[in-house]
């Protein structure tokens, strides 16, 4: 950066290339995105929430809490099931230097400019399985098995919340009390599977509300 603080890091792991692009700071710097040769590469946020991630089926693109936007998958991947979504041009700004550009599983760009000079780092890959036994296996439940996740989570919760009432009877206790550790962190999974699995919004807005109520 013109702050002489690192922007780009390249390095090599095995048989694989990494690309990481850090945030501008001269300490315990964040990572705003990670391109792996393998076709495994992530865009966060800078809240550290993933904005894009992508593998060799596809992508998806995220807001800031966690709900899909969109979806692809590339031209030349084999899916066991399910239509291919087409991707239309994507283009972040991870800060006012890096911007990121993907256009295809191989035509994938990262951005510098600075001084009034612009330096373009291809990260993109092609990457493909021959056969569909090949590919990782899929890390989404069902909409049945989500729904009994977000409502078992959610009766936690509410016998939590009713031990909390009789242990502390006046409202401004109990009220105040935080959940538990591990109801917090099933909370946070159910809405991450929420993003990974090939569900549609409308069920999305249902295990949220759920979880969240």
């Amino acid at each position: 950066y013109p702050s002489g603080n690192l922007a780009i890091i390249v390095v090599r792991e095995k048989k694989r290339l990494i690309c990481i692009v850090q945030e501008d700071k001269p300490n315990n710097a964040k990572i705003r995105a990670v391109f792996k040769s393998n076709g495994r590469s992530t865009c966060y946020y800078p809240n550290g929430a993933v904005w894009i991630n992508m593998n060799i089926q596809g992508g998806q693109y995220l807001d800031q809490e966690g709900s899909r936007v969109r979806r692809w998958t590339w031209l030349n991947s084999i899916m066991s099931s399910g239509p291919h979504v087409p991707l239309s041009p994507v283009f972040i700004s991870l800060n006012r230097h890096m911007g990121v550009r993907i256009l295809g599983q191989d035509k994938i760009t990262v951005s510098f400019l600075a001084m009034g000079q612009q330096a373009k780092f291809n990260v993109g890959t092609k990457v493909q399985v021959s056969d569909v036994s090949q590919l990782p296996p899929p890390t989404w439940l069902g909409e049945d098995e989500l729904l009994l996740l977000a409502f078992r989570v959610r009766i936690l919760w509410l016998f939590d919340r009713l031990r909390g009432c009789l242990n502390f009877p006046s409202n401004e206790q109990w009220d105040k009390i935080k959940p538990p550790a591990y109801l917090i962190t099933q909370t946070l999974k159910i809405l991450q599977l929420c993003t990974t699995s090939d569900i549609s919004d409308e069920l999305c807005s249902s295990v949220r509300a759920i979880v969240n109520a």
